[in-house]
């Protein structure tokens, strides 16, 4: 595969080329390294597409793991409390898992609530997702799971990689591609999500 556009949001793209110019090739490298075609292993069962192979989202995203685990980028998961406290939040939010219970007992919370959050891939606080899934999955990616990185000191830049729209039509309906999701962050204004990001548009 190759990548075919890119959308740089807070210089995102910019980060990476000052502060990890090696990062940034090993992620071109790796997209590269697979052979898409092979992986157009899907039988359509919809009226529109009925009997057409297509590309397989899952064996897409196993190659591309496989891959980025060779170069070892690992699966991040970042622990926190859910607070509705804005104060508590705030003040809370960069502390160790932890801490933060502590913190947040201390100050009036009686039974803080656990959760997390776990990325695709991280290596030196930049984070990876290779989202071939649905359209809310690469909204929950940009709009919250980056963010709650980024907030939590985990990342310094989220990369969502995604397939363009034209490689989008040759997968399953409802998968998400890159000009749609682009354009809801273009959408949102200049700094919203205010996390720096990449936007990968992939495609065979």
């Amino acid at each position: 595969m190759e990548i075919a556009q890119k959308y740089s949001h807070l210089n995102g793209e910019e980060y990476l080329i000052v502060h990890h110019k090696k990062l940034y090739m090993e992620i071109r490298e790796i997209i590269k390294s697979v052979d898409a075609d092979i992986l157009k292993t899907k039988i359509s069962t919809e009226k529109t597409k009925i009997g057409r192979k297509l590309y397989s989202p899952k064996e897409i995203n196993k190659a591309l793991g496989l891959h980025f685990s060779m170069y070892n980028w690992r699966e991040s998961r970042y622990q926190y409390y859910i607070t509705l406290n804005r104060e508590l939040m705030e003040k809370s939010i960069a502390m160790h898992v932890k801490e933060q219970k502590e913190f947040l007992i201390k100050h009036g919370e009686k039974a803080p609530i656990f959760s997390y959050n776990q990325t695709d891939f991280v290596k030196d606080k930049i984070a990876v997702e290779v989202q071939f899934g649905k359209y809310p999955f690469v909204a929950y990616d940009l709009f919250v799971k980056h963010m709650l990185f980024y907030s939590g000191g985990v990342i310094n830049l989220g990369i969502e990689v995604l397939p363009t729209k034209k490689m989008q039509a040759q997968m399953s309906s409802g998968i998400a591609y890159f000009e749609g999701e682009v354009y809801n962050v273009m959408r949102q204004g200049r700094n919203n999500p205010p996390v720096p990001l990449l936007i990968l548009g992939v495609e065979p």
